[in-house]
């Protein structure tokens, strides 16, 4: 069986769009929707679930003030007989947000939840519930695995179009009702601000939601918060969470475009008067820790990094990578000897143990950046490079080198099942990698699928770096660089493992659910 059916899960949201209907998008421009305050906490900003296993889950709620959060639990969606959670109090600390871990529960099973936040000072004085629903990993292969993964949200100007019903292809993707969604990235566009109006080409008016927070770039901690709600006054993706558990990594734009460690902004980008990148990225990953439920960011969690593994049942294991955190400096990477790279020593190390470990039948390396597709990022006209890859088809180089060395890993330690999937480049395609065609040899054949954007600008495909061998067997992307969405290739993937076969199918496609490409690997071969 490919997959088994999942009644019921859709009916729990009606509580939450019943709950979140202060937030309803605005028919004019130049204001936010703004929270009906009463005399009870309120949970406008709906819910979300992350990082589940088969016995756990993160919950996260917004309160708009000071409140008790508390999670019920129940096998079905009257919620009789329920199991009440006593989370964190919410207050200005946290921006009013926090997540409550769901513990014991039984695996391969629907949870229904509901959050309920409390008056501190009266405990008995409770806002409406805000319901929302996923289901735990199941340790029984037979039972399948199906996720979605893209990202790129509200890039190049492009955000909440209430003339377009705003962010739509969340409903597409809910329509698959996916065990879990992957964001690879780009959650938000902290240095892209959202104008209330931008022309299309060819004629027309793109309009924006806005907000204060949208109106300039990210600096301050308060600013970076406001870029991650401003996307939560989408209904569509408001109801998307209530509905599907989610997995998330960052990348560039949670930050600032292209950035790395250590990096200083020019004095000629008057945009910033913070310069230091290092300020910069410690407040956005406390707001990106705030707004999301990622297990090893949250309060009390001894990792504190957004690097981890997921491990989804036999079949599936998830690597999450942070290819932004550890990285060595933009250049034109094409140094002979390169130990940082684009992970870092440590993660480099902590994910070949990690695959070595691994039991699963596939494991997916969820990657924030493309292997063999060239990123450039130039500097004065000078041939920088921001992913993997810089152009040389020859030996590895730079940070090609890192990968080169975990492709190896892979070979010689005869881990099976690899496969990679990333968004950034804002366009879709599916590259297979193989040492036939490639200067450095020494791997095992391999394949690399790219999504996105979610609402951002489309961009031309990226041109490929012969090292490693790639070959582009599907690509969809548009002639000219920064195609709203009103102009198409907005792009999710989908993975569904059989749980009978084992066979994992690969589907790209488009923003309404069409599909455009497909491919199905069979465990085990070599080469596929």
């Amino acid at each position: 069986m490919s997959h088994r059916p999942l009644p019921g899960r859709r009916g729990v949201l009606r509580g939450s769009l019943a709950a979140s209907a202060a937030l309803t998008l605005p028919t004019g421009l130049g204001a936010a929707p703004a929270f009906a305050r009463s005399g009870r906490p309120g949970a406008g900003w709906g819910v979300q679930s992350g990082d589940v296993t088969a016995d756990s889950g993160l919950v996260w709620v917004r309160a708009d003030r000071p409140a008790r959060m508390i999670v019920e639990t129940s096998a079905t969606e009257s919620f009789r007989d329920p199991r009440r959670w006593h989370g964190p109090l919410l207050g200005p600390g946290t921006d009013f947000t926090g997540t409550t871990r769901l513990h014991g529960l039984p695996s391969g099973e629907q949870i229904h939840y509901r959050v309920l936040l409390a008056d501190p000072e009266d405990p008995r004085r409770t806002g409406e519930p805000v319901t929302g629903t996923f289901r735990t990993v199941s340790r029984r292969r037979r039972d399948g695995v199906r996720f979605l993964w893209s990202g790129d949200l509200a890039g190049q100007g492009w955000g909440i179009n209430p003339d377009r019903g705003g962010y739509r292809i969340y409903d597409a993707m809910a329509k698959l009702d996916p065990d879990f969604f992957l964001c690879s990235g780009d959650n938000i566009y902290a240095d892209g601000p959202i104008p209330a109006t931008q022309a299309l080409p060819g004629g027309g008016t793109w309009r924006n939601v806005t907000t204060e927070e949208k109106a300039k770039v990210a600096e301050t901690l308060a600013e970076y918060r406001g870029n991650f709600r401003y996307n939560l006054l989408d209904e569509n993706l408001r109801r998307f969470n209530a509905q599907v558990p989610s997995v998330i990594q960052w990348d560039d734009h949670e930050v600032r475009n292209n950035w790395y460690p250590g990096e200083v902004i020019a004095s000629t980008d008057t945009r910033y008067t913070e310069k230091s990148i290092d300020v910069l990225a410690a407040r956005a990953r406390r707001a990106f820790a705030e707004y999301f439920p990622v297990s090893t960011l949250r309060p009390g969690a001894r990792e504190g990094r957004v690097y981890r593994v997921l491990r989804q049942g036999p079949l599936l294991d998830v690597f999450v990578l942070d290819m932004r955190t550890y990285r060595n400096a933009n250049s034109p990477d094409d140094q002979t000897v390169d130990p940082q790279g684009i992970l870092g020593r440590e993660q480099l190390e902590w994910l070949k143990r990690e695959l070595a470990r691994s039991r699963a039948v596939w494991k997916v390396i969820a990657a924030d950046m493309p292997l063999g597709l060239v990123v450039p990022d130039p500097v004065e006209n000078e041939p920088n490079f921001e992913a993997v890859a810089q152009g040389d088809p020859g030996a590895p180089l730079g940070r090609e080198l890192q990968i080169a060395e975990l492709l190896r890993f892979v070979k010689h330690r005869r881990i099976t099942g690899t496969l990679w999937l990333t968004a950034d480049v804002h366009h879709t395609s599916a590259q297979h990698y193989h040492p036939s065609r490639a200067a450095f040899t020494d791997f095992e054949p391999f394949w690399e699928f790219v999504s996105g954007p979610l609402n951002a600008g489309a961009f031309p495909a990226s041109a490929l770096d012969g090292t490693f061998g790639p070959e582009r067997v599907f690509v969809k992307a548009p002639a000219a660089s920064n195609v709203s969405p009103a102009g198409g290739y907005q792009f999710f993937g989908e993975v569904d493992i059989d749980g009978d076969s084992g066979e994992l199918t690969v589907r790209l496609r488009e923003q309404d659910g069409t599909v455009l490409f497909t491919r199905t690997l069979r465990p085990g071969r070599v080469g596929q």
